[in-house]
């Protein structure tokens, strides 16, 4: 992948070389075939895995992708052997992963990769990061190095998020008055 924005303690670096392929479907697969480090829909990749893997025994090398129509919940036997699991914004007017990604972090408990790609665009990247995406694939069509100055859109968020459970005024010191 191309345009990789990956959050690092916090810190944001432009990625130039992704070993991660996106892999739509059975004819890019078989493309791909000789590659270990693929990003696969969900379906795809339960057939492409040997038992171990989907009995949560290894540690599978192909990572996850789902649409806004795939259940985050049909992760979780397979979230400790997952390496990366990637969201799918199919326009940048339909926020299902935003939702998505909020359950992986908040109630699955996922601390790998969390990637949003699709048409991740630079007025999303902050509002991606707070419900917990750590990194975004960019349009292919819009600079990289303009996108990353997106994460540090939101100054003081209000309420809580994936990356800060505490709503602002638990947040705040209180002074108590005289």
């Amino acid at each position: 992948m191309d345009n990789i924005i990956l959050l690092d303690n916090g810190n944001a670096q432009i990625i130039e070389h992704d070993p991660w392929i996106f892999i739509n479907g059975q004819e890019e697969l078989l493309i791909h075939s000789g590659y270990d480090t693929l990003i696969l829909p969900l379906a795809l990749w339960k057939q492409q895995q040997p038992d171990e893997v989907l009995q949560g025994q290894q540690q599978s090398v192909q990572g996850i992708w789902l649409s806004p129509n795939d259940s985050e919940i049909e992760l979780e036997p397979w979230l400790q052997v997952i390496p990366i699991i990637a969201l799918q914004f199919p326009d940048f007017r339909d926020g299902r992963a935003y939702s998505q990604a909020f359950m992986l972090r908040t109630r699955l408990g996922w601390t790998g990769e969390l990637r949003a790609v699709g048409d991740v665009l630079r007025d999303q990247l902050s509002h991606m990061r707070q419900c917990g995406f750590s990194s975004f694939a960019v349009r292919g069509d819009k600079s990289v190095t303009e996108a990353i100055k997106g994460l540090t859109g939101i100054s003081v968020l209000y309420g809580r998020s994936a990356i800060e459970p505490r709503p602002l005024f638990h947040r705040r010191d209180r002074v108590e008055p005289e």
